[in-house]
């Protein structure tokens, strides 16, 4: 399989697990039109592109990545700051022992993962923060515990980075900060769940995502950001059909984490049917609200599209930053 970029272009990602970035010619239904001089885009969002192919394996395994754009209203320092954020959805070959994607070669113990790249990028003041994450989960079975997760935070006082790889001795953690009281730390901690690798999962099945309470380690940029131990901690799951929220104009499935002790509420809001689309998500930490809301969503091979003349791809993703 050769998909070697990273995936980022907005709203519903799709890929396929092998070949992702192979050069493929199959496109759903027309959703999207982006005119720019002489050319013309023409590219299927979720909902289309899940009408021409209605299964999971269908719809995640036809060398495309599923790219969502949200409106991001970003709680920092006391304010609410705009800014944008994408969830780039694609399925690849995942190497379980190295714990990286498979580029090259035969290996038979290589894995199906659903890997989401979720970007976020808001303006404090002058300066800028741009977080992204990265999370690997097994496709099969439904409800595989996310293997691998990676966190980055860059904005103009300094950088931050952290990782989390499940090993069968326990979660082996790597974190690197600019900062004094972060620094570099190591350590193996007992497995839990990852809160970074429900996103992925709602996409896969969120029938099969565990309700109730247990062990949570939070979002690794909530950790980072927030200044918190890098643990699990207590939290209830639990999941809501037909929720409403201000933050959309239809009911919605609604899965919900809520830490009792960091004051802490995070709320993903999903279409209950196939492909599970995000339509929308809050953190609520004390009287700190975020929220993100769908702008736009395409379905596109994107690595394939990074020639300067190429900037009609952004416009159909609605990027502005």
């Amino acid at each position: 399989m050769v998909m070697s970029r990273c995936l980022v272009i907005l709203s519903g990602l799709m890929l396929l697990p092998l070949g992702a970035c192979d050069d493929q010619d199959e496109r759903g239904p027309v959703a999207s039109r982006v005119a720019t001089g002489s050319s013309s885009l023409m590219l299927p969002s979720p909902e289309s592109f899940s009408e021409q192919h209605p299964t999971f394996d269908s719809y995640w395994y036809r060398g495309k990545a599923e790219l969502t754009r949200y409106a991001l209203r970003q709680a920092r320092y006391g304010d609410l700051h705009d800014g944008e954020a994408v969830l780039v959805f694609v399925t690849e070959d995942f190497l379980p022992k190295l714990q990286v994607k498979q580029e090259h070669g035969e290996s038979p113990d290589a894995i199906s993962v659903l890997k989401l790249n979720a970007y976020r990028r808001f303006y404090t003041g002058i300066y800028p923060y741009t977080l992204m994450t990265s999370s690997f989960t097994p496709t099969r079975p439904p409800g595989s515990e996310t293997l691998k997760v990676s966190s980055t935070i860059q904005e103009w006082c300094g950088q931050v980075y952290s990782q989390i790889n499940r090993r069968k001795d326990g979660l082996r953690t790597l974190m690197h900060s600019y900062f004094q009281d972060d620094g570099d730390q190591q350590t193996t901690m007992p497995n839990a769940i990852l809160e970074d690798g429900i996103w992925a999962q709602i996409r896969i099945d969120p029938s099969g995502i565990r309700q109730g309470a247990q062990e949570i380690i939070p979002a690794l940029d909530y950790i980072r950001l927030r200044h918190k131990a890098l643990r699990a901690y207590p939290a209830i799951v639990t999941q809501r059909p037909n929720a409403e929220t201000d933050l959309v104009d239809h009911p919605l499935g609604a899965l919900e984490v809520r830490y009792q002790a960091l004051a802490r509420h995070l709320i993903i809001y999903y279409e209950p049917d196939f492909p599970h689309v995000i339509q929308a998500w809050e953190e609520n930490v004390g009287p700190q609200r975020t929220t993100a809301v769908r702008t736009h969503a395409i379905i596109d091979d994107y690595w394939n599209h990074n020639a300067a003349s190429d900037g009609a791809y952004r416009d159909a993703l609605g990027l502005t930053r």
